[in-house]
């Protein structure tokens, strides 16, 4: 049995990306949320992220890693910009209020800790988790790749790598901030 359960978390409408440190990863979703009316808004939103809550065990977790909730100021709500705010606060809510401790990373992190560096496509996360951590099955999915990516760092921060990353990788996990609860 593995002495830790950490989570990671690509929290979207239609594609949440979810995995966890055994090597787990699945994606979940609902098309057409930002459409429905309010009370089936409401209530679906609630639906996905008690479903991402089940499929991941996040409430059971020694921690979770989120990929940090960031709006455009230019896109002024569209695109589902509140749908997507309540499913990532509702889905966080329930976790922190089971005690998990919960990190929130950057997405310039998020790709450090892939890339080597800040920056980078999709394309580039989803080859390098390929090639750096097989055990993440992700079918060429970026939503997939990010949420594998998350829950390797936060295994690497619990001092169980899930691979051998060089030293310009592991710079990321100089560059969050690590409740008291996780080290």
């Amino acid at each position: 049995m593995i002495p830790f359960h950490v989570v990671g978390l690509d929290l979207s409408l239609t594609a949440t990306g979810m995995a966890n440190g055994l090597g787990w990863c699945e994606k979940v979703g609902r098309d057409g949320i930002t459409n429905m009316p309010l009370r089936t808004k409401y209530q679906t939103l609630n639906d996905l992220a008690s479903r991402i809550i089940v499929l991941t065990r996040a409430e059971h977790a020694h921690l979770v890693l989120v990929e940090k909730l960031v709006f455009s100021r230019q896109d002024g709500g569209r695109g589902g910009a509140g749908e997507r705010s309540y499913l990532y606060y509702r889905t966080m809510g329930i976790i922190a209020d089971a005690g998990v401790p919960i990190v929130e990373v950057p997405q310039a992190t998020l790709k450090t800790y892939a890339l080597g560096k800040g920056s980078g496509t999709k394309p580039q996360v989803v080859d390098s988790i390929a090639r750096r951590l097989p055990m993440f099955i992700t079918g060429g999915d970026d939503n997939k790749a990010d949420a594998a990516v998350l829950a390797a760092l936060g295994a690497d921060h619990l001092g169980h790598p899930l691979a051998d990353m060089p030293k310009t990788h592991r710079a990321a996990l100089d560059k969050l901030t690590w409740p008291e609860a996780a080290r």
